[in-house]
């Protein structure tokens, strides 16, 4: 079956120095999580950019169902992938409510607004208690449920997220981490989830990319990367994030 995103021998430099993708492939069957793990400066969010044509790869090539995204029209291809950056990046002058319906309504259905509110019910959000307010009037751990809302209110194939739970506090994030894999899991939606804590990754994804100086030392379930690590740095980055047989899903 074909993957619903391919990623084919990329290549993206920043300047003459530094190499952000060095040689990258990476498929995402459909309905999967793939998490993107390693050191800050590995290339995690560069790949995960590459996506949805907010970074065009200097060569190799990016393929959604198939399909080559340089054939595509940028913005097309944005509003049918899903997208949580790391700071929710909600409009700050529009509601809740508006946020959240903020894709369909640019893809023109007559029931953008119907489709935020089931969006926001379903991240756990009171369209009547939430809906009028405003982003600054939220809780952090509030506004990343409107933006994993806005991000599944067209109901995409794809959703991407950038670092989605990392600022904040350990119970929000737990709570939020699992609204997240019960959403995927009922919406069978394929993601690709950046993170720097490996135990995340080993709780929410299927398969974990382990990246490093732009290059994915492994891609594996996590009981592989536990028995198996491919590479010294594999074994190095589970040692220190104390991974073991025991935190396999």
């Amino acid at each position: 079956m074909t993957p619903i995103l391919a990623a084919l021998h990329l290549h993206k430099s920043y300047g003459p120095v530094v190499k952000a993708l060095d040689d990258v492939s990476l498929t995402v069957a459909r309905g999967e999580c793939v998490a993107l793990v390693g050191e800050s400066g590995s290339g995690k969010t560069t790949l995960l950019r590459t996506f949805n044509r907010l970074v065009d790869p200097d060569a190799g090539e990016v393929a959604i169902d198939g399909q080559p995204l340089a054939d595509l029209d940028p913005v097309t291809v944005r509003r049918r992938i899903g997208y949580v950056p790391q700071d929710g990046g909600l409009l700050p002058h529009w509601t809740v409510l508006r946020n959240a319906s903020l894709v369909p309504w640019l893809r023109g259905q007559d029931d953008a607004m119907e489709a935020g509110r089931q969006a926001l019910g379903r991240v756990g959000l009171d369209v009547d208690a939430f809906g009028a307010r405003y982003p600054h009037e939220l809780s952090g751990g509030q506004r990343q449920r409107v933006a994993m809302a806005r991000a599944l209110a067209a109901s995409p194939q794809i959703v991407l997220l950038d670092e989605p739970f990392g600022a904040l506090d350990a119970i929000t994030r737990a709570d939020l981490q699992a609204t997240f894999d019960e959403l995927r899991r009922t919406t069978h939606v394929a993601a690709v989830l950046v993170t720097h804590d490996l135990h995340e990754a080993v709780r929410l994804a299927d398969r974990i990319a382990v990246m490093r100086a732009g290059r994915i030392e492994q891609c594996d379930t996590a009981a592989r990367l536990v028995d198996a690590p491919a590479t010294p740095y594999v074994a190095e980055l589970l040692a220190r994030s104390r991974v073991t047989g025991g935190d396999r899903p």
